[in-house]
Parts: structure tokens; sequence; C-alpha cells
């Protein structure tokens, strides 16, 4: 189920930044999610780190175990940085809908304006 949602938020915030359209709940929503989503990456891969720090120190660790926490290390560490990098992105693009919007009442509501 974490991959199914990794990939279908991966994919709406692609969308998104690819110009599709959207509103600034839509935006809001999205930007929540991909937050959380990142959070959760973030704590996955701090808590591998943690987990072979530990293993590093006892000598009598099992290689397999290593391997194992340095593959979902490796696994993470690139989603974590997709994600990071997806949501500054969204960011980007939320001021700009809001500058967008402020502009357009601002104008509207200057005598003479339509």
């Amino acid at each position: 189920m974490i991959d199914t949602l990794d990939f279908a938020l991966l994919t709406r915030l692609r969308e998104v930044l690819g110009d599709q359209p959207e509103t600034e709940t839509e935006l809001r929503t999205l930007g929540e999610q991909a937050d959380a989503w990142a959070r959760t990456l973030q704590a996955q891969t701090e808590s591998s780190e943690r987990r072979l720090e530990a293993l590093a120190a006892d000598p009598h660790a099992p290689l397999t175990e290593i391997a194992d926490e340095l593959r979902r290390v490796a696994r993470l560490r690139p989603a974590l940085n997709e994600a990071t990098g997806l949501l500054g992105e969204l960011e980007t693009r939320t001021r700009a809908l809001r500058t967008t919007w402020l502009a357009h009442q601002s104008e509207r509501k200057r005598p003479g304006a339509r």
C-alpha cells in the first residue's frame, strides 16, 4: 500500500507541476500529502541510519542485516530527495497561483476596472 501511495502521490505531483489545471484547495491538499510523505521518508531514512550505526558498533552483527539496511537507505534516499524537490516546486507553484489571484483581485477593485 505504501508503494501505491508513493506512486500515486508522485504521479499527481508531476501532473500538477507539468501545468495540469489545479485549484488552491487541491494544491494545499497535495502539499500536505507531499509534506507528510517527505516526513515519513525522512523518519524511515533516519531510522535505518541509526540501525546501521548500531550494527556497525556490534562486531557480531550479521552482514545480512547490515546489507538489508544499506539497501533500504539506498532505496529511501532517492525517494526522499525527489519528494523534497517536488514539494519545493509545488510550494513555488502555489505561491505563483496566489500571486496571480491577488493581482487579479487588485485589478478588479481599481476604479474604472472591469
